[in-house]
C-alpha cells in the first residue's frame, strides 16, 4: 500500500472513532510531530536571525530605499 492510500485509511478509521480522549490524544501526537522551520535552520542562519531580531529591538532600522540603494 503507497503512503496516500495508507493516509486515506487512516483517515477513515479517524473518522469512524467517537472516543474524544482518543481523537484528542492523536490531535496532540500530530502536532507534536510537526516539524518547526526553526530547528531546520543551522546554527549560522539562527544566529543571523537572533542578532537581527536584536537590533531591531534595540532600534537599529534600515528603510526600505536605504537597503535598496546599498545592494544596487
Amino acid at each position: 500500500m503507497d503512503i496516500q492510500a495508507t493516509k486515506i485509511e487512516l483517515v477513515k478509521t479517524i473518522l469512524a472513532i467517537e472516543n474524544s480522549e482518543f481523537i484528542q490524544k492523536v490531535a496532540d501526537f500530530v502536532n507534536k510531530e510537526k516539524v518547526d522551520f526553526w530547528n531546520e535552520l543551522s546554527a549560522s542562519q539562527q544566529d543571523e536571525i537572533k542578532k537581527g531580531i536584536n537590533e531591531l529591538d534595540e532600534g537599529k532600522r534600515v528603510s526600505y530605499d536605504a537597503f535598496l540603494k546599498k545592494i544596487s
